[in-house]
């Protein structure tokens, strides 16, 4: 079983004393990662794909390992199905403008949902705008899950692309992937998944899930920054045409006839022009092994805990309201406001007595706005290091915080 005691000695941030309780926004690094980052330019540093001396092909190993981790790690059906990108912004963008761009026609729809991160919102309303497309927005139930029925009722013959998360990343609501996908295939559209908020807190199995497309980001699972992953099914990502154009994404270019002509490199290295974050691979790949060791059943065990501890923590307290589905049915995020106090003073407060939280409409103003929370939410986010001590500490010092400004607003009444 997960020991967080013992997993939080490989975290040297914690150790400073913080209690780290926005592990939404990123996560914190091992050790381990930290170490093979080092290690990658203390030793091996070198570019990819454009040497013979020892250090360019040694680079190059390691960076291609690094897209075989992580392909088994979300059991992909080759390593040429992984694109390294920046993060996934950057993979959901790839898709918007390297597939939708170019398949999308006047009158066709994309379907998301109310509880989308900007990133996988924003990108389909630029390419639906610029195709004379639509985009169509499904709704929640009181529960705070996903509304399947308008889900189903929302797709026709028009649907080309449904893109959903897997779990929102104010709510921590899980949503049914595979469901959402098997739904979009019957009317012939296709389905991207972002997973952001899955990928590091629960099993995922692209195969199993039946999508075509997979966004997450190394940070937000204990990975450097600047490291995210794309995963498509092979034979959509042959079909499509590159995103950024120069360095490494080719196979050829020729001067001929006074015109260029130039042919694209072979998966996954179509999409990774230029020179890539190359430590930033080795160093998802080393999160990844150590996330593995781990075992992700584990993680999400650990996480579901948690948010049930804390549930059952912060409802005891006066004027502190929560959001969100019950433990099973989310990944390891607590939304919450304290009656009387705008989110960011609480988080500021909190922030005073060491612990650190998120504050605001987490690049989800929409669902905000849908659930009338019209000046954003405090979240509390949980990992495999988090601990009950740290509950306990947030919900005492939320006890606090929610008397002061009750004791405010009783003085502003007299």
């Amino acid at each position: 079983m997960l020991d967080p005691y013992e997993i939080r000695k490989d975290f040297p941030i914690l150790s400073t004393g913080v209690i780290y309780l926005d592990n939404a926004a990123t996560s914190q690094k091992p050790r381990q990662v930290i170490e093979a980052v080092a290690r990658f330019y203390e030793s091996v540093n070198a570019n990819i794909h454009r040497g013979i001396h020892r250090l360019s092909r040694e680079a190059t190993e390691a960076y291609e390992e690094a897209h075989e981790v992580v392909a088994r790690f979300i059991n992909a059906r080759s390593w040429r199905e992984v694109v390294f990108v920046r993060n996934a912004t950057e993979a959901i963008n790839l898709v918007a403008y390297s597939w939708a761009l170019r398949n999308l026609r006047e009158g066709d729809e994309v379907v998301i949902t109310v509880m989308e991160h900007h990133s996988n919102m924003l990108p389909w309303v630029a390419v639906a705008r610029m195709r004379g497309a639509r985009v169509k927005v499904v709704g929640l139930k009181r529960d705070y899950t996903l509304d399947y029925e308008e889900l189903e009722r929302a797709l026709s013959e028009r649907t080309r692309i449904v893109a959903v998360t897997q779990a929102s990343n104010v709510l921590g609501t899980i949503v049914d992937a595979r469901r959402v996908a098997r739904l979009a295939h019957e009317v012939g559209a296709i389905c991207l998944v972002d997973g952001a908020q899955s990928v590091p807190h629960m099993p995922v199995d692209v195969r199993a899930l039946e999508c075509d497309f997979l966004a997450f980001s190394g940070h937000k699972m204990l990975g450097p920054t600047g490291i995210g992953v794309l995963w498509g099914r092979e034979e959509l990502l042959e079909g499509m045409e590159p995103f950024l154009y120069g360095g490494d994404m080719i196979r050829e270019v020729r001067y001929r006839g006074g015109a260029i002509e130039a042919s694209w490199n072979e998966l996954p290295w179509k999409f990774e022009a230029g020179t890539p974050n190359i430590a930033g691979g080795v160093g998802l790949a080393e999160a990844v092994r150590y996330l593995q060791r781990v075992g992700m059943e584990e993680v999400r065990r650990h996480e579901e805990g948690l948010v049930r501890y804390a549930l059952k923590r912060l409802s005891e307290l006066e004027g502190v309201e929560l959001y969100g589905p019950p433990p099973e049915l989310r990944c390891g995020i607590v939304p919450f406001n304290v009656e009387g106090l705008d989110p960011h003073a609480v988080a500021a407060l909190l922030d005073q007595r060491g612990i650190a939280v998120r504050s605001g409409f987490h690049c989800a103003q929409p669902l905000h706005e849908y659930l009338g929370l019209t000046e954003g939410t405090v979240r509390a986010s949980f990992y495999l290091y988090n601990v009950k001590e740290e509950v306990d500490a947030l919900a005492e010092a939320l006890e606090g915080i929610a008397a002061i400004a009750a004791q405010a607003a009783g003085q502003r009444a007299l």
